[in-house]
């Protein structure tokens, strides 16, 4: 059997679980926690390439450390469990006496291969980072300026559902 997550209905409620294989084949809602990681002056974002044997998204690259709910898992403890999972960051998440934040919106994305509901947090961290290798091949900082350059460009491989969202965490600050 698979992983099981959390299945979500279209307006944003958990309604059940399913292998997560399933929730894309099938097109069913779910729901992840993303985490936008500042330096702690906000001036420079973490952005990361997501490795080439990832499920969804392979090799493109994100601004957001994340993943989806496990059945009965609230968005904050899932977003602190991939912020620990993915980028060695650790809770409590007081470095700099910052702790993980809630953003001040929600959003959701109904593409493919998913439709997903996502919970947004901010943190800022100028700590350790330690990448997770099966999931991200390589990470650097850049500033708001940098990031939306590149995102200008359409073709740049950028993760679809961050990118519909990304102007509203960007101007979120």
């Amino acid at each position: 059997m698979g992983e099981i997550i959390a299945v979500y209905d279209a307006h944003g409620i958990e309604i059940g679980s399913a292998e997560r294989a399933v929730v894309y084949a099938e097109g069913l809602w779910h729901a992840s926690a993303g985490v936008l990681v500042r330096s702690t002056d906000g001036r420079r974002i973490h952005v990361h390439r997501r490795t080439e044997t990832k499920m969804v998204f392979a090799g493109m690259h994100d601004c957001l450390a994340g993943g989806v709910l496990d059945p009965g898992e609230t968005p904050a403890r899932a977003a602190a469990r991939e912020l620990r999972e993915e980028l060695g960051i650790t809770a409590p998440l007081r470095h700099s006496g910052t702790p993980l934040a809630r953003v001040s919106w929600d959003g959701s994305w109904d593409g493919r291969p998913m439709r997903c509901h996502l919970f947004a947090y901010e943190v800022r961290w100028d700590g350790p980072i330690t990448h997770q290798p099966e999931e991200i091949a390589e990470g650097w900082w850049w500033t708001d300026a940098e990031l939306r350059d590149r995102l200008a460009d359409p073709d740049w491989p950028f993760v679809p559902d961050t990118r519909v969202l990304i102007d509203r965490l960007l101007t979120a600050r």
